[in-house]
């Protein structure tokens, strides 16, 4: 009798150990992020990046860094060409009144791009070419930004195309539903009159 004492006692201390595991193993996993939510803003050097407030696919923040307040707005693209890339397109402006700049337009591709070459980009038929430094391009002068800056609170998309050093072309379209109330944030924050 007592071996199959031990024998049940056995089977029962199995069950009992085997059912927190199984249970733990049928928990459900969080949701995945969707996939409009905006990346994570990178932030300046010196402090984290506040949210000022988000409209549209573009979301305003403020940072501080060493030459003071930071602000600016940043959208990831809602169309990527070739589709399937893990890399993290963004398009952004930024005010930094510390060092008097403002409407500072850039796009970073999220690659390398070509040495030498240039990004354009079209915005509702006005169309721009930016210089480049390793993944990202910028307007050449203050007044292209404020150019790019304007023609962009009045267009409805912009499209960027940009080569990489290796590989094919990138087409990048972000819409611009939601930038000229997200500039507005960052134009209030940062004490920037249009």
């Amino acid at each position: 009798m007592v071996p199959l004492r031990l024998f049940i006692l056995a089977i029962v201390a199995l069950l009992v150990a085997l059912v927190p595991a199984e249970a733990a193993s049928k928990k459900k996993k969080p949701a995945p992020a969707p996939a409009s939510a905006p990346a994570e803003a990178p932030a300046p050097k010196g402090g984290a990046a506040q949210p000022l407030g988000q409209s549209g696919s573009w979301t305003a923040y403020q940072a501080q860094d060493g030459t003071g307040l930071v602000c600016y707005v940043m959208a990831q693209p809602q169309k990527s060409e070739p589709a399937g890339s893990s890399r993290k397109a963004m398009a952004m402006v930024t005010h930094r009144p510390g060092e008097k700049i403002a409407n500072v337009v850039s796009f970073v591709e999220g690659y390398p791009i070509k040495p030498g070459s240039e990004v354009q980009i079209d915005i509702g038929g006005s169309k721009f070419d930016l210089f480049t430094k390793d993944d990202s391009a910028w307007a050449r002068t203050a007044e292209l930004d404020r150019m790019i800056v304007a023609s962009l609170g009045k267009a409805k998309q912009v499209v960027v195309r940009a080569a990489p050093q290796k590989g094919a072309a990138t087409t990048d379209t972000y819409a611009l539903a939601g930038f000229a109330k997200a500039l507005a944030l960052i134009d209030k924050a940062c004490g920037v009159k249009r």
